[in-house]
């Protein structure tokens, strides 16, 4: 059995070798290179678009503009973004910009210079339009819109009324209130955005690219093309990492357009484009931005009665996904806890920022960091501890939350933040949990005067796949082949791997529900033209939903094997529990999410006072995961996500101004190095099993990403005294809160 093993990748090879191919790397005879003209300006009209001289150009194939795109419009949520901004498409308003990475033209040429050289020939005439980058002034009457075809710059506005809210604060002996801030954040994924777009041997305008859904990216291209969707493939080769930040399109449908044109023109040439890292770092969407106002109440003896929150998310130029991470903030703002008075008012606002979209967490680290920002600040307010506080508060399977119902059963973030509290050093002490400083050694005081150390903690919980009434699924074929026994067991799933080691787990789980050994199974991946749709890799939902379609294609087929019907071929198509929308005006829904996953961390850091610098130096993390289906992959996750949630927290500050970006580069935006990262990650993997999971797991990737930001300022707080309620931590704004500047 393979399963609970820590099998090794089966990509590692390649990979630590260069053996492996990603988009970037793989090259087709005679193929030809592009390079996009981007806006490069956050707001105007595109009055005209000159392409002569670029054209003139020797070695230029193909030169592309609004004019030539069916259908000039994309987007997951809402199709409200130009493939090509310009003039010439029928739908109005395409012909604007709003912001620097919208693209204008897309350029063909011999090679990727004069490609280059031609798109700085193009000559462009913008009419510049009002800029809005401030979302609170974006939400007035009478700021300037955006998308003039919409009613408001405001795209969704969520309201959550369970309880009396007033009625509850008037009863409360305590009251904590907040303004938090949390900032946009690049994916800064290995390879930038890159693919090969070219016309198939069965006549398929094909894309092999770097995604995470291929079959999202196959309609995305289909419905922008005019073209039916069996006319379109999509292929992902190796991903280098992805984050949440390949979840939209970049490059897919502009090369499909300029592989659709050049065939129709006679033009048999496969084309490639590799952005620079500057071009990906304004191409691609970034975490969102985030404003909440939190008021809480509680009782003398700490039962929390009452919550208010107002959260407004940055959304940028496009929506993207921004409706759906508002859901999950929606519900992230009063944290894992059962508050019998709720009232949240939550918005996506459109800004001529960079569009917010889909990073690990999805929405959770900035509902979360002002959840468990307030929860902190209550206890120290009660004189109670924090453990303590939220041990008393904490949801069971039987609480009523915000969205007046349960969470599905076996609700563990109980046992959870009791783990992770006893490895830091809290125990309970005559009945109540307290902190023997003495057991974490990491917090230990340091030598010099000006280093100063504390401990924090925080919690979360996190949901598992697509949500609020839609219904996810996931497809998986198998074929057996052979004649006694089986000797070839071939798995058709689509999942894409972005780095989380998903293939090795497809190969794991086929093999233990086919009771076959690992090397018999053979995976056929991430290809729109010879697999079902699997969904995204996004959610924390892969393992869950193409464990359970895998099971059961994998039944179908032992059961085809019996009966001797050979090769068995079967097909299995995986549902999630259903869910249910929020409603708007109440927040109510029966069911919102189908699992969720529960975290809890602690956080031990060391303040210098004279420089402003936060050391990590050590992070515990506690998970429930169901079940560690490679616990060796599990153990990864936990630590790379605490890196990159540490990153997020101290260094990552991804700076616009005035709609243009000026962190455009990794020597600019600076993410944790080797010398940055917590000189220890302890992680805690638990096995609660979820009923409806493979072998009971809970999805896990984004779980330890959500408590990290709370949990360190906490601990900065028991280091100095002071409450930091924005973030990242840099130098100017740690010396700034201790007044030191």
């Amino acid at each position: 059995m393979s399963i609970g093993q820590s099998i090794k990748r089966i990509d590692a090879y390649g990979k630590v070798t260069g053996e492996t191919e990603y988009p970037g790397d793989i090259n087709m005879p005679n193929q030809a290179y592009a390079k996009i003209l981007f806006a490069d300006r956050p707001h105007a009209i595109v009055k005209s678009i000159d392409t002569t001289k670029a054209e003139a150009l020797e070695g230029v194939v193909g030169i592309f503009t609004a004019k030539d795109v069916p259908v000039n419009e994309y987007g997951l949520g809402i199709k409200d973004q130009p493939v090509l901004c310009g003039p010439g498409a029928e739908k109005p308003y395409t012909d604007r910009v709003r912001f620097i990475g919208d693209q204008v033209a897309f350029i063909v040429a011999e090679n990727e210079a004069i490609a280059a050289q031609a798109r700085d020939l193009i000559e462009v005439v913008y009419e510049d339009l009002p800029l809005v980058t401030d979302p609170e002034a974006a939400m007035q009457p009478d700021a300037p819109q955006l998308h003039p075809d919409m009613d408001s710059n405001v795209v969704l506005h969520y309201k959550i009324r369970h309880g009396d809210v007033d009625a509850a604060f008037e009863k409360a002996d305590v009251i904590v209130e907040g303004e938090y801030r949390t900032p946009a954040q690049e994916h800064a994924f290995l390879a930038p955005e890159s693919g090969l777009g070219y016309i198939d041997e069965e006549g398929r305008v094909t894309v092999a690219v770097a995604g995470q859904w291929v079959h999202a990216e196959q309609e995305g291209i289909a419905h922008a093309l005019g073209l039916p969707l069996e006319q379109v493939r999509v292929i992902h080769p190796a991903i280098g990492g992805a984050f949440g930040g390949r979840e939209d399109l970049s490059v897919q449908i502009v090369l499909a357009l300029a592989a659709l044109r050049l065939h129709e023109r006679g033009i048999e040439r496969p084309v490639k484009v590799i952005w620079s890292r500057q071009e990906s770092m304004i191409g691609h969407h970034k975490r969102h931005r985030y404003l909440i106002r939190s008021k809480w109440g509680a009782t003398q003896d700490g039962k929390i009665i009452a919550a208010q929150s107002e959260a407004i998310a940055d959304a940028g130029a496009y929506n993207y996904t921004s409706t759906k991470v508002q859901g999950n903030a929606t519900l992230q703002v009063t944290g894992p806890y059962e508050i019998p008075n709720v009232k949240v008012d939550s918005y996506s606002v459109y800004t001529n920022h960079i569009p917010g979209g889909a990073f690990r967490g999805f929405g959770g680290p900035q509902g979360a960091f002002a959840a468990e920002m307030q929860i902190n600040k209550l206890a120290e307010k009660l004189s109670m501890d924090p453990v303590e506080l939220r041990l008393l508060n904490a949801a069971d399977d039987d609480s009523i939350m915000s969205f007046n119902a349960k969470l599905p059963p076996n609700v563990t973030i109980t046992p959870v933040m009791e783990a992770c509290a006893k490895a830091a050093g809290w125990d309970q002490q005559n009945g109540n949990w307290q902190r023997d400083a003495a057991k974490w050694p990491q917090a230990a005081a340091p030598d010099a005067p000006h280093l100063k150390r504390g401990v924090g903690f925080a919690a979360a919980f996190k949901n598992v796949g697509f949500s609020f009434g839609y219904k996810d699924n996931n497809w998986t074929t198998i074929e057996l082949h052979g004649k006694g026994e089986i000797e070839r067991a071939v798995v058709h799933q689509a999942g894409a791997d972005v780095g989380q080691g998903a293939h090795t787990l497809f190969k794991q789980m086929a093999a233990d529900a086919l009771n076959v050994p690992l090397d018999v199974v053979e995976l056929v991946v991430a290809d729109t033209a010879f697999t079902g749709n699997s969904g995204s890799s996004s959610a924390s939902r892969m393992s869950f939903m193409s464990g359970n379609s895998i099971r059961g294609a994998a039944k179908l087929a032992l059961e085809k094997w019996q009966d001797e019907d050979r090769p068995a071929i079967a097909t299995y198509k995986y549902y999630s529990p259903t869910t249910y929308a929020l409603d708007h005006d109440t927040g109510e829904s029966a069911n919102p999410n189908f699992s969720y996953g529960y975290v809890a961390e602690a956080a031990a850091v060391e303040v210098d006072t004279e420089t402003g610098h936060i050391r990590l130096l050590g992070v515990i993390c506690a998970d429930d995961v169901g079940k560690a289906l490679n616990p060796q992959q599990v153990e990864g996750q936990i630590e790379g996500c605490v890196v990159q949630a540490a990153g997020y927290t101290i260094l990552e500050n991804f700076v616009e101004k005035d709609g243009v970006t000026l962190t455009d580069k990794l020597s600019t935006y600076l993410i944790p190095t080797i010398l940055d990262i917590p000189d220890e990650v302890e992680s805690l993997i638990l096995e609660y099993a979820e009923a409806e999971g493979p072998w009971g797991a809970r999805g896990m990737a984004e779980m330890p990403f959500l408590p990290m930001a709370p949990a360190i300022m906490a601990a900065i707080k028991d280091a100095t005294g002071v409450w930091i309620d924005e973030f990242p931590l840099t130098p100017e704004r740690v010396l700034r809160a201790l007044g030191k500047i």
